[in-house]
């Protein structure tokens, strides 16, 4: 440091000082304690969510802000929209919320747009819904592509036939998993998706029932834990685990435990963790500074395979 700027450093730190330039410039003002209200459509059955109920604790804690998690407790979409309209009605400093049916969920989420309420959508859906409701962006992943990247995996495996269980089939989103998943591998989805319901033991007796009625199937896509799990049950039970390519969407220790063992091929992890996470950070730096991304964000989809099991195995459930 020259002796002349030695000399005029504490001039002008005296005259920014003054002006109050310097002590903004340090320590902007900011309004601590903005609350944001994230609405699932997960009945309180899926466990799947965890992940994301971690993630905005996780980014609330971080940014000193308040997060509600809020969920039909069964699953009904209409209870979703009911939920999105009274969290709008307490002004919540930002919405999160799924697209879990467009038709169903649009007039509650525009309504809560037109009062000023920032909303980021989540999850399902996709990014031109997201952007009819006027949401600022979309993190999630696309679902059909990354059916469709399933059945990419699986044909080139030979899978011909499959079935795809699907434990929420009111759910559009769902329905798009499978369907990409057959147009990858070039056949009609038709008698092929199963509406499994959500209960473990329903389940297991569904595809233990297609299985014996179409024995030359070669191909399972399940839709997450809900699924996975029953599946993994009835393929042991009926002594045809590892026998069949067997993909399943999302994480939990006991697929983890599946891929390990070559039972279950791939599992497609679209981050759920950054789709609770992103969205809290988003807006609270929305909120505090006027600041936002530009564009939507895509949290998958990844596939985790065998060979790289060990890298979210530990996280499973909690972060991945």
């Amino acid at each position: 440091m020259t002796s002349l700027f030695r000399k005029a450093f504490p001039i002008a730190l005296g005259a920014l000082t003054a002006l109050g330039i310097l002590s903004a410039v340090a320590t902007p003002a900011v309004a601590e304690g903005e609350r944001f209200v994230l609405i699932s459509h997960a009945p309180d059955s899926d466990s799947w969510w965890n992940t994301i109920k971690n993630a905005i604790k996780i980014a609330g804690d971080q940014m000193n802000v308040k997060v509600e998690y809020r969920n039909p407790p069964t699953g009904d979409l209409a209870d979703m929209a009911r939920i999105v309209q009274q969290a709008a009605a307490s002004n919540p400093d930002g919405i999160i919320v799924t697209i879990a049916d467009f038709d169903v969920l649009s007039g509650p989420v525009r309504n809560a747009v037109d009062k000023g309420i920032p909303v980021i959508t989540i999850n399902s859906g996709t990014h031109e819904q997201s952007e009819k409701l006027g949401a600022l962006l979309h993190v999630g992943q696309p679902e059909y592509d990354a059916g469709f990247g399933a059945g990419k995996r699986a044909k080139a495996k030979g899978v011909k036939k499959f079935v795809c269980v699907n434990h929420y089939i009111t759910n559009p989103a769902s329905v798009e998993r499978c369907k990409g998943y057959a147009d990858a591998l070039g056949v009609d989805l038709g008698s092929q998706m199963i509406d499994s319901g959500q209960d473990p033991s329903e389940i297991k007796n569904r595809v233990i029932a297609y299985l014996r009625a179409n024995p030359d199937t070669n191909g399972i896509l399940t839709l997450g834990p809900t699924s996975a799990h029953p599946t993994l049950a009835a393929l042991k039970e009926i002594g045809r685990s590892g026998d069949i390519h067997f993909g399943t969407f999302d994480l939990s220790g006991e697929i983890a435990k599946a891929i390990k063992s070559d039972v279950i091929a791939f599992a497609i992890d679209q981050q759920p963790f950054l789709q609770g996470y992103l969205p809290v950070i988003i807006l609270t730096n929305l909120a505090r500074y006027g600041v936002v991304p530009s564009g939507h964000i895509n949290s998958g989809p990844g596939f985790v395979v065998k060979n790289n099991i060990a890298l979210v195995e530990k996280y499973a459930g909690e972060y991945r």
